[in-house]
């Protein structure tokens, strides 16, 4: 808790609980920071959040309401100013920010995951936030006051290394613009979120937004097999890939259905990494991590050593084990890139695959005929159902599923709990149940309201009846 004049330049001594930048979260004795969003201008529900409990308003506008009114020219530039005094930022904090398409999950946490052995870490990003005990969290990468109300927890626990994700939309909307990073980590780019951004050059634009939030004396860590980030060309980009061009090469690849071996080879040094992440493009999820860690100094052998056990990424090709006698394995992917990676790193594996996915509504329409065709000709059945349909219907968002194929092995089961429990219901020994699109995700997007909901505990409640 804070005197306004404290974090504000005024002269009045309220005390403020909480920084708010959302009318319907604000409690009594908040801050309420009236920013205008990319979707909302957040003046609008200015009375809301009076009316909820804020002591004093932060805003752009000119407004005749019953408590203070802060007025700023540069709302953005404030509202991180009364961040960074309102929950004492601390800027030597060494940042690691991982983006991309896909694998940002799985690299952020491999990082920390390796890290912590050694030294404290935190992270942050769709799995919440993690410093040793969980915080969930609404975005990949959370809005401007809460990211700093979370950096605040964390140096109270004596942390100041942070592994996070950056999202394409936190880089669009500014959300990171006051941070540097000592290591800027770049996965992969293919189309997403072509619903926020409009078009793949906006897209790719956001995304190398990053490059300019790196520390001078830190590292650009990409993947140099990719056509887009194999163009960076800066003095600190260190490239990793399969192509001979790159700073660490993969070479000599090994996989199986329980585990992935290859070697790294960096300066005439070759390194073999074995892991029970599977797939090709956990092998790069992998190698990302490596370079982190390599650069941080800790000694290869313990990198190596540290790897071998990891067992799993929450959501990430995850398996669950509940002594069935086929396998479950769940994961977040809901891009065509991301989907075709999960399936072709597990197809050879198994006599039969059974996909249950749906396509979240009013997001990057286009690309659901593409997915839905893609795996009626790769899998043996999909069962099609609910995936955050927000407003639209869910029957709608399948037809756009179908639109390319006249395949008929599939099921349509709205309810994405009854499509879970027909799936497992079908599954025989050495076959494999497919859950894409949700991975760990707690919630179901349906109208304009977020119902609690889980796929890891639909299964659960399967094997437990």
């Amino acid at each position: 808790m804070k005197k306004l004049s404290d974090i504000t330049n005024t002269d009045l001594d309220i005390l403020i609980k909480d920084i708010k930048t959302d009318s319907r979260e604000v409690k009594k004795g908040d801050l309420f920071v009236a920013v205008t969003g990319y979707y909302v201008d957040h003046n609008d529900y200015i009375k809301d959040a009076i009316k909820n409990g804020a002591v004093a308003i932060v805003t752009s506008k000119t407004m005749d309401v019953e408590v203070p009114v802060i007025e700023v020219s540069d709302l953005d530039s404030e509202l991180i100013n009364i961040c960074k005094k309102m929950y004492d930022y601390n800027d030597d904090n060494i940042l690691i920010g991982v983006t991309g398409t896909d694998g940002k999950t799985t690299t952020a946490t491999l990082i920390k995951e390796i890290i912590t052995k050694f030294s404290k870490i935190a992270y942050i990003g769709t799995n919440g936030v993690d410093i040793g005990y969980n915080i969930p969290t609404d975005n990949t990468t959370p809005k401007v006051e809460k990211l700093y109300k979370y950096f605040m927890q964390i140096n109270k626990e004596n942390i100041n290394t942070i592994s996070m994700e950056v999202s394409s939309e936190a880089l669009l909307h500014g959300r990171v613009d006051s941070l540097l990073f000592k290591y800027a980590v770049f996965t992969n780019i293919t189309e997403d979120h072509l619903n926020v951004h409009k078009s793949l050059e906006n897209y790719i634009n956001s995304k190398l937004k990053l490059l300019d939030l790196v520390k001078k004396d830190g590292y650009i860590i990409v993947n140099g097999d990719d056509q887009v980030l194999n163009k960076i060309d800066k003095d600190n980009v260190i490239k990793f890939g399969k192509g001979k061009h790159n700073d660490f090469i993969i070479c000599n690849q090994i996989y199986d259905k329980l585990s992935t071996t290859f070697f790294l080879k960096h300066n005439n040094q070759l390194y073999k990494i074995k892991s029970s992440l599977i797939g090709e493009f956990n092998i790069y999820n992998l190698t990302a991590a490596f370079i982190v860690c390599y650069l941080e100094k800790i000694p290869v052998d313990d990198i190596i050593r540290q790897i071998e056990t990891i067992h799993s990424i929450k959501g990430r090709v995850e398996k669950i084990d509940c002594g069935q006698k086929y396998d479950i394995i769940i994961d977040y992917a809901h891009t065509l890139n991301g989907i075709k990676n999960v399936v072709e790193s597990l197809k050879k594996n198994y006599k039969k695959i059974i996909v249950v996915t749906g396509a979240a509504g009013e997001r990057e329409k286009e690309k659901r005929k593409y997915i839905g065709k893609y795996l009626l000709d790769n899998v043996n059945k999909v069962i099609f159902t609910m995936d955050d349909p927000r407003s639209e219907s869910v029957d709608a968002i399948i037809d756009d599923m179908l639109e390319l194929t006249n395949k008929k092995n599939y099921k349509r089961i709205i309810s994405r709990e009854s499509a879970i429990k027909y799936a497992l219901d079908s599954a025989k020994k050495e076959e494999l149940v497919l859950i894409l699109g949700k991975g760990r995700d707690n919630y179901m997007a349906i109208g304009n309201r977020k119902v609690k909901y889980s796929d890891y505990e639909v299964i659960k409640k399967y094997f437990d009846k």
